[in-house]
């Protein structure tokens, strides 16, 4: 039996989700503690998570936060555009 797909957007376009490589790698490296390169991913719930710790924890947890968007960030700018459009638009990772 073929494994129903709960989801029922389809998978963006290829070329056009590689270029949100970049843009979220480096939003990720830079901005990493306030979870913006998770929302350019299309990844609204992680997104809000980070920032809400951040913002909740009065900055405290930022230090966390931006070394999870900097490894993020160094992710997905190394990955290859085939594996990253696999992982993150059809398999929607939210985690590294």
């Amino acid at each position: 039996m073929p494994e129903i797909n709960s989801d029922p957007t389809p998978p963006p376009d290829k070329e056009a989700f590689a270029e949100k490589k970049i843009v979220a790698g480096i939003f990720g490296i830079v901005l990493g503690a306030l979870g913006i390169h998770k929302f350019v991913l299309g990844l609204t719930t992680p997104g809000i998570i980070m920032l809400l710790v951040t913002v909740c924890s009065c900055f405290l947890a930022s230090p966390i936060m931006n070394i999870i968007g900097l490894i993020e960030g160094i992710i997905y700018l190394t990955k290859s555009d085939d594996d990253f459009y696999q992982t993150y638009a059809i398999e929607k990772k939210e985690w590294f």
